[in-house]
């Protein structure tokens, strides 16, 4: 792990032995990782709320004629109760962060009211909550084979349904699970 300066940017693929609640066959997407720790979404668990029912509990309005069913993600155990969206383009939207050349992270609310209106960013994903690493936790746990990572891919975070992005990212990563055990093998 010495070599890698940081993973913020890289989809990080749960490896089939994490059973983790939260993060077996999850990918989560980096969008933080420095010398301090590291911060991420998880893509891959949805909520049963809709981005509509989010609109509605904030008392934003929406166009009328615009309805929005995609779902909400659990991003993570950590604040659950706060809003953070993932999107692309980066745009010029208050309290962002660009996380790749077209890729960035919003906390505020002026993207939730032009996504209500169909006026935000062409890709989008809202999460509630986060998941965060300390300081050498990450490292800790892709020494300890819980975690790949794999270059963020556009198409598995904003086009691919949350129940097909575990596969879709080991299938980008060249890994065919049906032929990998669970259980460490012993010569």
């Amino acid at each position: 792990m010495e070599t890698i300066q940081s993973l913020a940017n890289h989809l990080l693929v749960a490896m089939p032995s994490l059973h983790d609640p939260f993060f077996s066959r999850s990918v989560t997407y980096i969008c933080e990782h420095n010398e301090h720790g590291a911060l991420g979404l998880v893509l891959s668990l949805p909520l049963e709320a809709t981005y509509d029912e989010l609109f509605k509990h904030l008392n934003i309005d929406t166009n009328g004629e615009h309805t929005d069913k995609r779902v909400l993600l659990a991003g993570g155990p950590v604040d659950r109760e706060r809003g953070f969206i993932l999107h692309s383009p980066v745009g010029n939207w208050e309290s962002s962060l660009a996380v790749g050349n077209d890729i960035a992270l919003s906390t505020s609310e002026d993207i939730l009211h032009a996504i209500a209106n169909n006026q935000g960013p062409e890709d989008v994903v809202i999460t509630l909550g986060y998941a965060g690493w300390e300081k050498g936790q990450l490292e800790k746990e892709i020494k300890e084979n819980s975690w790949l990572f794999a270059p963020a891919d556009k198409d598995i975070i904003f086009k691919t349904p949350p129940n097909q992005r575990w596969l879709k990212a080991t299938k980008l990563l060249g890994i065919d699970w049906t032929q990998i055990t669970e259980q460490d093998g012993h010569a």
